[in-house]
């Protein structure tokens, strides 16, 4: 992150890397990551490549993908490493922004769960792991909608990350 960017430039311009990575991958969860990972230069690993089934944990309208991959970026930040493993101070300190994060989440979208969210922004369910339901998702404005739900997981994270040290 550079130092210079306002707060509403660096919001401005995760918004347009959403845009881009939503479009390319169809993955909550990877484009949420991916836009944090490379807006806070955090380090990846095999982490994007492991957030692969995670949009709604596996299709099963589980955990939203934008809020598990909001929650691994702010792992990345505020979690403990192997040689603290046994710091619980340091994972209870963890704790408050994931748990800041799923309230601020949860107060936009009335749930963390990705059936619930899609559920409040498309007025029903689909089951994605349904083709034909899958594609009907798509064709009532997924990429609009799930981006929206993106686009806001990652301001929400962002300005937690950003808040850090401050």
């Amino acid at each position: 992150m550079q130092p210079e960017i306002t707060k509403d430039e660096l919001i401005n311009q995760l918004n347009m890397k959403v845009t881009e990575y939503l479009t390319t991958s169809g993955n909550c969860a990877q484009t949420t990551f991916l836009t944090l990972q490379e807006g806070f230069e955090l380090e990846d690993g095999a982490i994007l490549k492991a957030l692969t089934p995670f949009p709604g944990i596996g299709l099963r309208g589980e955990t939203c993908g934008a809020v598990t991959g909001s929650l691994m970026a702010l792992g990345l930040v505020y979690g403990r490493g192997r040689d603290q493993l046994g710091d619980w101070s340091a994972f209870t300190a963890s704790l408050r922004p994931a748990r800041r994060f799923c309230r601020a989440f949860e107060k936009e979208y009335g749930s963390t769960m990705c059936g619930d969210v899609v559920e409040a922004q498309f007025g029903k369910r689909f089951n994605l792991a349904n083709p034909a339901e899958s594609m009907e998702w798509y064709n009532c404005g997924a990429m609009d909608k799930c981006g929206e739900v993106i686009r806001t997981a990652v301001r929400i994270s962002a300005e937690i990350i950003a808040s850090k040290g401050a």
